[in-house]
């Protein structure tokens, strides 16, 4: 079979970091990833629903955060793999996952325990440490990591 190259996309994967580690916030707990979410979640809190990835080194020090789905008043669709393919990208060791819930409920559904279990399996297979997993609402969190649901 010939192969003409010029025919082939070629691929390629960015990531710009320009930002001093010293300088990264640091994540310890729950509550340093819901204050650092908090922030990402301004504009939609009570509005709609969207779901964010905090992506850390190994000294837990924040790579970045990244959007990975908006939804509507009921819900957001995550795709597991765009999570896992940025956490590649990054370089990331250990990731936190938040959304928010417009209701002000802090309580998990099925459909985030279910969520929560595909990325963790995702994580496990490929070696990055699953830290958490934060719903926000308004005035309050709940880490699925405090409750033992991971």
């Amino acid at each position: 079979m010939k192969v003409n190259y010029f025919t082939i996309p070629e691929i390629t994967v960015s990531y710009k970091d320009n930002v001093k580690s010293s300088e990264r916030a640091v994540v310890r707990c729950s509550q340093d990833i819901a204050e650092i979410m908090a922030v990402a979640f301004e504009g939609c809190m009570e509005h709609h629903e969207e779901v964010n990835v905090l992506f850390m080194n190994r000294a837990n020090r924040v790579l970045g955060i990244s959007n990975v789905a908006k939804g509507g008043v009921f819900g957001a669709y995550v795709d597991v793999s765009i999570i896992l393919q940025t956490a590649l990208k990054v370089s990331a060791s250990a990731i936190a996952v938040s959304h928010n819930h417009p209701s002000g409920s802090v309580i998990p559904s099925t459909e985030d325990l279910d969520m929560t279990r595909k990325i963790q399996k995702g994580c496990e297979a490929i070696g990055i440490s699953f830290f958490d997993h934060v719903i926000m609402a308004d005035e309050k969190y709940c880490s699925f990591a405090d409750e033992g649901l991971i």
